[in-house]
């Protein structure tokens, strides 16, 4: 996502008129294509051009670093929900995503609001998360492939302790750690730590969204 101050000065720009126009129903289908990693519940909105997720070689914003560390959507959804005039819905799952496993989000699209976000950690990693970052909606049902990035905000140690989710019930941030302090696309697992790399270890992309209009 762009820095706060953008984000907040991009607000002048909003049009109120926007809402007026018809609404739309797209459905998002997550499918995990990895063979070893889980996806924590994926957070998806819907918003105008005028603001991101993320910017690659970029310093990852706070609410998005918890979500990458720690699987929490909370603090990023909360951002979202004071932007009324950059982004008009968002929408969770609300579980883990195994390997193999898919899941659908629907969200609502209407006017200038006409872009497509989702972002959930990978586990177990440090900061790795998957998204799609403003995606333009599209006319006919599309299906892509999605990468994982790597937040930049904590060292890719593998060591547990500092690992959360199931496998490693490990710490969910590190408040005292800066990692390497930009976005960049994630590298996998290399077995440096307690992570085995035949267990744990992927190759991009992770994941499938296929984007389809349901009403």
């Amino acid at each position: 996502m762009k820095s706060k101050a953008m984000v907040l000065s991009t607000l002048l720009l909003a049009s109120a008129g926007a809402f007026a126009e018809e609404s739309k129903t797209y459905a998002v289908t997550i499918t995990n294509i990895t063979a070893g990693q889980t996806f924590t519940p994926v957070l998806a909105a819907t918003h105008s051009s005028d603001i991101a997720f993320f910017e690659l070689g970029q310093p990852a914003i706070e609410e998005l670093g918890i979500l990458a560390e720690s699987g929490n959507i909370g603090p990023l959804d909360d951002l979202l929900a004071t932007l009324p005039g950059l982004v008009q819905h968002t929408a969770t799952n609300g579980a883990l995503l195994g390997p193999g496993e898919s899941a659908t989000i629907e969200v609502e699209v209407s006017g200038r609001f006409n872009r497509l976000s989702f972002a959930a950690m990978l586990i177990p990693t440090h900061d790795t998360f998957v998204a799609l970052d403003s995606m333009p909606l599209p006319k006919r049902a599309t299906t892509t492939f999605v990468r994982a990035y790597d937040a930049g905000t904590e060292t890719n140690d593998e060591l547990c302790a500092n690992i959360p989710g199931p496998h490693c019930m490990g710490a969910g941030l590190s408040p005292m750690d800066d990692g390497e302090g930009f976005v960049h696309v994630a590298n996998g697992i290399h077995g440096i730590g307690d992570l085995a790399p035949e267990m744990f270890d992927w190759r991009n992309p992770v994941a499938t969204v296929t984007v389809r209009r349901v009403r």
